[in-house]
C-alpha cells in the first residue's frame, strides 16, 4: 500500500543536480498526498530560475511511477530563495542574494547583461531590485524606460518600478547630460545612500550594475554591501580579456565568489547560417578556464539587443524568442543556480564547522 512515507522514501533517490543532495533531505518536497492511483506533491526549488527544473521533474516522475499501483504524478512548483546568510545591516529589510555584474572596461555590454538578468529573474517570479552603481555613466534609467522616482516617503527614497522590479540610479537625480565631477568621498556617500536611504523592501535578488574598472565605486560598494557573488562580462578580444581578468582578480582579492564569466558580442549570425567572429572567438571560455571559474555562456550580436536598450524594452521582454534573448535567459538561470550553490556550500561549511 503506497502512503506518503513510501513516496518520500523513493524520492530520497532523486538528487538535486546542482546541490548534490536528495530533494527530501533538502526539504524540497511538501504536501504529499495520494488519491486512488495518483500521487500529488509540491516541489520547492531554491530559485524560480532553476535551469534543471525539467530534469528534476523527470527524475521525480520516474521514481514515483515505479511504485506499485501508481499511474500518474501531479507536481506543483514553488520556489523559495534562501538567503546567502550574510548580514547586511545597512539595508532595512533582508536581501537573499546581492549579485554584482562587472567588467574591467567599458563598452562590453555589462549594463545590458545586468538589465536582462534582472528582468528575467522578475519574470520568473522573484522579487528583484536593480541598483545602478555606475555613478559616472548611469544608463539603467534609459534601458529600463523610466525617468523619475516616486516622491520620497517618511524621509526615504522610493525606487522606481518597471517590469515587476525596483530600480535605483543616480541618473534619476541629475539633469540629462549633466556630468558628475565627483571625488571619491562624494561617490562613497552616494553609494551608501543607495543602500541606507532607499526603501528596497524584501528582495530575493539585488542585481548591481558596477561601473567599469576596479576603482572607488567598486571598493565602496563591496565594503558596504557583502556580495553573494560577482559576474564578469567580457568580449572575446584579447584587450577585453586582459581588463576582464583584472575585474575578476578584484573579486578574488575582496573575497567575493565569482559566479562565472559571460562572453558578450560573441559572433554575428549571417543569413546563410554561418557566423562571423567580429571580436575573435572563445576568449570568455579561455578566461574562465584560466581562473577556474564557471563559463556561463555566449551572447550573439543582435541589433535587437541595442534597440531594446535604447527604447527601454529589454530584449528578454520584447523579443524573448530571439537567440540573443534565449542566451541571456539561460545565463540568468545559471547565475541563479550558481548563487544557490555558493549559498548552500557556505551553509554546509558553517554546519561542519560547528560540528567540529
Amino acid at each position: 500500500m503506497v502512503n506518503p512515507q513510501s513516496v518520500l522514501d523513493v524520492l530520497k533517490q532523486v538528487m538535486e543536480p546542482e546541490l548534490h543532495q536528495d530533494i527530501v533531505s533538502l526539504k524540497m518536497v511538501e504536501d504529499v498526498s495520494i488519491k486512488n492511483d495518483v500521487v500529488s506533491l509540491k516541489i520547492v526549488l531554491t530559485t524560480p530560475a532553476c535551469p534543471l527544473k525539467m530534469k528534476i521533474e523527470d527524475d521525480v516522475q520516474r521514481a514515483i511511477q515505479g511504485l506499485d499501483g501508481i499511474k500518474s504524478v501531479n507536481i506543483t512548483w514553488d520556489a523559495k530563495v534562501n538567503s546567502d546568510g550574510q548580514a547586511r545591516e545597512m539595508l532595512a529589510l533582508p536581501i537573499g542574494h546581492a549579485i554584482a555584474i562587472a567588467s574591467g572596461k567599458g563598452g562590453v555590454g555589462k549594463s545590458t547583461v545586468a538589465v536582462n538578468v534582472a528582468v528575467t529573474l522578475a519574470q520568473k517570479g522573484a522579487k528583484v531590485g536593480l541598483l545602478d552603481a555606475d555613478i559616472y555613466g548611469p544608463n539603467i534609467p534609459t534601458m529600463m524606460g523610466v525617468d523619475s522616482l516616486p516622491a520620497p516617503r517618511d524621509g526615504r527614497l522610493i525606487p522606481a518600478e518597471a517590469y515587476g522590479m525596483k530600480i535605483m540610479s543616480i541618473g534619476f537625480m541629475v539633469r540629462p547630460g549633466q556630468p558628475l565631477i565627483w571625488r571619491g568621498p562624494m561617490l562613497h556617500t552616494a553609494i551608501r545612500q543607495f543602500l541606507t536611504d532607499v526603501e528596497w523592501g524584501k528582495l530575493d535578488y539585488l542585481i548591481i550594475d558596477l561601473p567599469p574598472g576596479t576603482g572607488d565605486a567598486q571598493l565602496s560598494l563591496m565594503q558596504n554591501l557583502p556580495l553573494s557573488g560577482g559576474v564578469i562580462v567580457t568580449l572575446p578580444q584579447k584587450v577585453s580579456l586582459e581588463d576582464a581578468g583584472r575585474g575578476l582578480q578584484m573579486f578574488n582579492e575582496m573575497k567575493v565568489p565569482v559566479l562565472g564569466v559571460v562572453e558578450n558580442m560573441s559572433f554575428l549570425a549571417l543569413p546563410d547560417g554561418s557566423k562571423m567572429d567580429l571580436f575573435g572567438s572563445g576568449g570568455g571560455e579561455v578566461l574562465a578556464k584560466r581562473f577556474n571559474v564557471p563559463f556561463l555562456g555566449t551572447i550573439p550580436i543582435d541589433a535587437a539587443v541595442r534597440s531594446g536598450g535604447d527604447n527601454g524594452k529589454p530584449i528578454v521582454y520584447s523579443s524573448p524568442n530571439l537567440p540573443a534573448a534565449q542566451a541571456l535567459i539561460e545565463i540568468t538561470e545559471k547565475i541563479a543556480a550558481r548563487a544557490s550553490v555558493v549559498a548552500f556550500e557556505k551553509k554546509q561549511k558553517g554546519i561542519e564547522g560547528k560540528a567540529n
